[in-house]
């Protein structure tokens, strides 16, 4: 740090903020900490009674807070993410495009554990809009060791495995299956509901529902309808209905009976606790993938937001689920059904 005049200011980097009062209309920070002067600063300095300023002189082996941003900002881009300019001392990420934000905790915990720097970001498995602010990054200090921010880098490569901290997986087009199963519906004793929720939450990322078949409980039947809308294309087929303990709920068996790896009956969540999630590999044939199946309980039907909520946004960005994972939503897994609901901007489903 060194004193000059600020009539000789121009390109040099301010240390501390420039007050402004204006008695009635302002008292704030003409320009902060960090900001490179330029010609047309100089006049609104000297009017602030600035005519010296203390300014950063470079140091060997320091760098400035926007040189350790884009160190920062490098660690933590991943594809289909727009970069903002560095403004003192910040830079941002934004989406390029509708999709599931992925958080590499361990990345994000090596690089903040280092103190003087930090990395903030929304939460990950959360759907993002294009254009939507994903992170931003900076450090503390105006100036840091540069052999400090090499070794955060070193250590944040170490814990992700050389992958960027964040990524962002678009949303890819699905094509979907509907299973509505019941007897009270079959036989036309009530109208379906069920299936207008579903579509709708389909809707909000444009999947395609291409097929939409009505069973009683009749497990075999309803393994046909599945495998018939695996063999028609479906990427997804949802069952409703059914997925209580009770005897004649027999959805669970029909999805298992498909030959579908199971990978889990039931989550740490509520509304939602009987979900089913598999897995049914199609490996022969023109369209070879993976097909999710999805046992869904009652309550997505009437609640607003549930386990189907969380799930979606993942299944839609072909980014598998664990067992492990779900395991995880026991934190944070319980809606207040709020009057007002907010989601995904709330607690709820944010423990994985």
């Amino acid at each position: 740090m060194k004193l000059i005049k600020t009539v000789d200011a121009e390109g040099a980097v301010l240390c501390h903020d420039i007050t402004q009062i204006i008695k009635g209309v302002t008292k704030d920070a003409v320009f902060r900490k960090g900001h490179i002067v330029t010609r047309e600063d100089i006049p609104v300095l000297l009017s602030v009674g600035k005519d010296e300023l203390y300014v950063w002189e470079k140091e060997e082996g320091m760098m400035h807070e926007n040189d350790a941003a884009e160190v920062l900002i490098s660690m933590c881009i991943g594809d289909h993410m727009d970069k903002s300019g560095v403004k003192e001392g910040k830079i941002e990420l934004s989406a390029a495009c509708d999709g599931l934000l992925k958080v590499n905790e361990a990345g994000m915990r090596a690089v903040n554990g280092f103190g003087q720097m930090m990395i903030a970001s929304r939460h990950g498995n959360c759907p993002v809009k294009k254009g939507d602010k994903l992170a931003g990054t900076r450090i503390i200090p105006l100036v840091i060791e540069e052999d400090k921010m090499m070794s955060a880098k070193a250590a944040a490569e170490k814990a992700t495995g050389g992958e960027p901290i964040l990524k962002l997986l678009p949303f890819q087009n699905k094509k979907v299956g509907i299973v509505t199963t019941g007897n009270e519906v079959f036989y036309g004793r009530i109208q379906d509901t069920f299936t207008p929720v579903i579509e709708g939450k389909f809707k909000e990322y444009d999947a395609e529902v291409i097929a939409h078949e009505i069973w009683n409980d009749d497990d075999k039947k309803v393994t046909e309808a599945i495998l018939r809308m695996i063999e028609q294309g479906a990427d997804i087929v949802c069952c409703t209905g059914g997925m209580s303990v009770d005897p004649d709920d027999r959805t669970p068996l029909a999805i298992k009976n498909t030959g579908a790896r199971i990978v889990t009956y039931g989550v740490p969540v509520l509304p939602g606790a009987m979900f089913l999630l598999a897995y049914y590999e199609v490996k022969e044939g023109p369209n070879p993938r993976t097909v999710v199946i999805m046992g869904l309980p009652g309550c997505v039907m009437y609640a607003k937001r549930t386990i189907f909520d969380l799930v979606l946004p993942r299944v839609m960005a072909d980014d598998e689920i664990t067992a492990g994972e779900l395991s995880t939503l026991g934190q944070g897994g319980l809606c207040l059904n709020c009057k007002i609901c907010t989601f995904p901007n709330c607690g709820f489903g944010k423990g994985w």
